[in-house]
């Protein structure tokens, strides 16, 4: 038998495929995908486990985040970065948007669109590829 070659690293005339979505798809896996589906908002690891416990008795924090890498790792979540907070979830593919964090309750709302702009903000000489955005405040349902 003749001896096993190293697999080439990817270059730039092979990309790496995107990694496929889980191929077995469980009842677990299902209700915290469609906890994170149904709320429209990134949630939490707990947020996503108690949304998921109304569908699955009995499911554990441990599988949330099991299941969290998984869908994040095959791109069907995003996973959402909030300075000074845990990491959020929400679905992926939805294009550049960007988040409203309320400082009263903790929830986190997805803001439409982009304002723009970040050109007059570059210091000269820089180049801008991209930018994360987050608003701070308090929700209406938290100021009333």
């Amino acid at each position: 038998m003749p001896p096993r070659r190293a697999a080439k690293p990817p270059t730039k005339a092979t990309p790496t495929p995107p990694p496929a979505a889980p191929e077995r798809q469980t009842r677990q896996r299902q209700a915290i995908h469609d906890a994170i589906a149904d709320a429209g908002v990134p949630l939490s690891p707990r947020e996503i486990l108690e949304q998921a416990q109304s569908r699955i008795e009995g499911l554990g924090m441990a599988t949330v985040y099991r299941t969290l890498k998984l869908l994040a790792d095959a791109r069907v979540v995003a996973v959402v970065d909030i300075p000074g907070e845990s990491p959020r979830y929400e679905l992926a593919g939805k294009g550049h948007h960007h988040h409203f964090c309320c400082r009263a309750c903790g929830k986190v709302y997805e803001l439409e669109g982009c304002c723009g702009h970040f050109d007059d903000l570059t210091p000269p000489g820089f180049t801008l590829d991209g930018h994360e955005l987050v608003l701070f405040g308090t929700c209406a349902r938290c100021a009333k």
